[in-house]
């Protein structure tokens, strides 16, 4: 049976449950947590003001060069510190005080916003300044986001994951759309140094919820009496090539973002399918975004799934599903709204990927498989944009879309059926 109903100690189990629960977000983590809803609160501020800058830094790089590869390197900038530290930060997260990690990282990615407020206030305008500081903010970002999602099964009771991990799904996706927004309005009012100035403040509000937190140092031993030593990369990847249930999450949502991956055809199929122009484009990159939000805010219904597995390869499929349906629209409405459903299937898969990846990993390795999480998330969508852009240049946008989108449905299948035991993963035992 796909669905189950964690209980409420303070009800009866003969109680109804509000029909607001079962629909809308689960609250419960921000209640019950004053140490979550902290982070949570400050995370979605700082989120915020580090979007705005990400739109402030490429139009300055525009602004500087008026070239379109020069923005593009920027993207560069930060992928691959993205991808080669992400790793590295998890094996610090498994051997420091996760608290610490986060409050110094947070403090140095504080720093590089100032840094780039006073060269501007400054008029100190150098693009190899910009790209040296978003390849830091990189930097630090990889160190502090293992670090503070190993922290939230510390924080929280494992029934309650699930809601938390909606919450934070929530809180990524409308920093995504609304931060870009303000931040072009602000930089449109007042000048770069203005978004930058915002991003220093929003990031104070990141910096005193981990200062609040307990200490978070990893666990002393694996359970079994062994000593905790310094925690190595290899080693986290030797746990990870152990655990099939954990691999299949990774695996889902590689056959997803890798083949499926419709962003780079946007400019093409605007003007191709839809006759439209850049304002078609905007529309088609906010589509998914929009369907994201939406299956975050209507996300209470999750908490009473246990099959995780399940749920995630039936994601992956809707995903691979609407996508292929988007390419054999013709209307641009109904082409959004595949793309929209692309985006909360998207959002459903995030959940209980994340959910399954803090429940079934032991405290000490959480922090090292928090940053194959990082890399895979980085990498993964860059992988598609490419293998969309070749496959649309060997044959066409359509052939591309839409076979990339069955080939997911397909990958996604074959998957399952050669780990069946995935598809019966429980989340009252959660086993890696």
């Amino acid at each position: 049976m796909l669905y189950f109903r964690v209980p409420d100690a303070t009800k009866s189990p003969t109680d109804p449950v509000p029909l607001r629960s079962r629909i809308f977000a689960d609250l419960t983590p921000l209640r019950t947590s004053p140490d979550y809803r902290r982070l949570w609160c400050g995370n979605t501020i700082s989120w915020m003001g580090q979007q705005m800058t990400a739109l402030a830094v490429s139009l300055q790089v525009y602004d500087l060069t008026h070239s379109t590869f020069a923005v593009g390197l920027v993207g560069l900038c930060s992928l691959v510190p993205l991808v080669v530290f992400g790793l590295y930060g998890g094996a610090i997260a498994d051997t420091v005080d996760r608290r610490k990690l986060g409050l110094y990282s947070a403090s140095g990615a504080t720093v590089l916003s100032v840094v780039l407020a006073a060269a501007a206030l400054t008029d100190q305008h150098h693009v190899a300044l910009l790209y040296g500081v978003v390849a830091l903010q990189a930097v630090c970002f990889a160190m502090n986001s293992p670090a503070r999602s190993s922290m939230i099964p510390r924080l929280l009771p494992v029934e309650q994951l699930p809601a938390a991990n909606a919450l934070n799904s929530l809180t990524s996706n409308l920093g995504l759309m609304g931060g870009p927004m303000l931040g072009g309005v602000i930089v449109g009012l007042w000048g770069y140094q203005a978004a930058y100035l915002i991003d220093v403040v929003a990031f104070g509000a990141s910096l005193y919820a981990m200062w609040r937190l307990p200490s978070m140092r990893p666990e002393e031993d694996d359970g079994e009496g062994t000593p905790r030593r310094r925690a190595s990369v290899l080693d986290g990847l030797r746990f990870l090539a152990t655990r099939p249930n954990l691999r299949m999450t990774f695996f889902s949502d590689l056959a997803a973002m890798v083949l499926a991956q419709p962003r780079a055809l946007f400019p093409a199929v605007a003007v191709l399918w839809f006759a439209g122009d850049a304002k078609t484009v905007g529309l088609l990159v906010a589509a998914p975004a929009v369907g994201a939000v939406l299956g975050g805010l209507f996300s209470g219904w999750l908490g009473g799934i246990r099959r995780h597995g399940l749920a995630i390869l039936l994601a992956v499929a809707a995903w691979g599903a609407a996508v292929a349906c988007f390419g054999l629209a013709r209307n641009l409405w109904l082409g959004l709204f595949f793309l929209a459903v692309a985006g909360c299937a998207d959002t459903i898969s995030m959940v209980f990927r994340s959910t399954m990846l803090q429940a079934a990993t032991p405290d000490r390795m959480r922090g090292r498989l928090q940053g194959v999480f990082i890399v895979v998330v980085a990498g993964g969508p860059r992988l598609g944009d490419f293998l969309a852009g070749s496959a649309a240049d060997l044959t066409s946008p359509a052939v591309a879309v839409i076979g990339g989108g069955l080939a997911c449905v397909l990958t996604v299948t074959a998957l399952g059926l050669g780990r069946r035991a995935f598809a019966r993963y429980d989340a009252r035992d959660p086993q890696p």
